[in-house]
């Protein structure tokens, strides 16, 4: 059920996020600097995730809980479609980012839910390989979805590619909906702390969880520096059309979908937080590859790009998912991956942030610079935070 429960998930999701996102702020008129705040507010509620776990501890049923909470998300996400029917075009954008606000709000006690709800749903003696085949079998989707609504949009641009796209959303959202109803309702092992400070202290207490967590959270406040962004450098900079931009991001999910599998059977002889370090150089190449736009052809640097990043990437978030609810305790594990969430998600948000006022201020500044300067730069300090604290971090004990 949580398998098939991922394909209107997918479908859905895909065609809100990433290149699709990005077009679409920018047909609303949205700059770089808000588009970057955009993209980082699905991480900066993540916080809330703290609270949420202390209350789930209380309810009977964690999956009515579930279920409407996932609605909520799926239905205001959805709504942001209907911005250009309801809003004069100067509130547009501000009327964008209120229902999306709201959308990662709900989204915030779901992720909560659900991440609870399959961990415990998943025997951990096959996690890592189940998450391997189910990411690997929604992310084929994923392409396909990311590859269609290209063409999509270079066929219809504008307002009717956007409602053709939104469509297809609200169909496959309101399918997600219905698919959670037949959820299995699992026995939930609650925490033995009834308290709240006491029970958000347990993780902050457990040293090897926060000295990893702190240290992934810096990096993906490095990461989400350039890489939410590479879809506003190619459309708006390199003005690359929306298919050769899904046919890169395909390429980018295909690699992905190979090293889930990889990923998934390397880590049923090694730990969680080796394997996550080995994933590290890889994203940091990925981001230097960029600068080989100064002396090579676009597309193959931009595939080499992609395709490596795809392959670090698609380890980092399957073994991180994997490190927070493998290896935490149990009766605890809702306020650790709520700790995770937050700390992460705070950086996370920060970094989209940055990233998207260093654009705006460069404008003006030159064209190579532009496209590939921050991810060198990026690229650069990455490496340096490998060799400074990666290994010392991310060690067996």
């Amino acid at each position: 059920m949580a398998t098939w429960e991922g394909v209107p998930s997918t479908i859905f999701q895909v065609l809100l996020q990433g290149q699709f996102l990005t077009g679409f702020l920018l047909y609303l008129g949205a700059t770089s600097g808000q588009i970057g705040f955009v993209i980082a507010l699905t991480t900066l509620v993540n916080v809330a995730q703290i609270g949420v776990a202390f209350l789930i501890q209380r309810l009977p049923s964690r999956k009515w809980a579930l279920v409407t909470f996932v609605s909520i998300h799926r239905v205001l996400w959805a709504a942001t479609g209907l911005v250009p029917f309801l809003f004069p075009r100067p509130f547009w954008v501000s009327a964008f980012i209120i229902l999306y606000a709201l959308a990662f709000i709900a989204n915030t006690a779901g992720a909560v839910l659900w991440s609870s709800v399959i961990g415990d749903l998943v025997p951990p003696r096959v996690r890592g390989r189940y998450f391997g085949i189910r990411n690997t079998l929604l992310n084929a989707l994923g392409s396909l979805v990311v590859y269609g609504g290209g063409v999509v949009l270079d066929r219809y641009p504008g307002a009717q590619g956007f409602l053709i796209l939104y469509i297809v959303v609200w169909i496959f959202s309101t399918a997600n909906i219905i698919v959670f109803f037949f959820y299995p309702d699992v026995p939930f092992e609650k925490s033995e702390e009834r308290k709240f400070v006491p029970m958000f202290k347990k993780p902050l207490h457990d040293g090897l969880f926060m000295k990893s967590t702190l240290f992934l959270s810096l990096w993906l406040l490095l990461q989400n520096v350039t890489v939410p962004l590479y879809s506003y450098v190619m459309l708006q900079l390199l003005h690359i059309n929306y298919q050769t931009l899904s046919l890169l991001n395909v390429a980018q999910t295909v690699f992905m979908m190979a090293s889930f599998y990889f990923w998934g059977n390397l880590n049923a002889r090694y730990s969680n937080k080796r394997l996550l370090f080995w994933t590290l150089p890889i994203i940091a190449v990925s981001s230097l590859l960029w600068g080989l736009l100064s002396v090579l052809p676009l597309f193959p640097v931009l595939f080499a790009a992609h395709i490596v990043f795809g392959v670090g990437v698609g380890g980092f978030n399957q073994l991180a998912f994997n490190f927070i609810i493998g290896d935490t305790p149990k009766k605890e594990r809702p306020m650790y991956m709520a700790m995770y969430a937050a700390l992460t998600g705070l950086a996370s948000f920060i970094g989209p942030v940055i990233g998207g006022k260093v654009y705006e201020w460069i404008d003006g500044w030159p064209h190579g610079f532009q496209v590939y300067g921050m991810q060198l730069i990026v690229g650069g300090l990455m490496i340096a935070l490998i060799a400074l604290l990666g290994r010392r971090i991310l060690k067996d004990v």
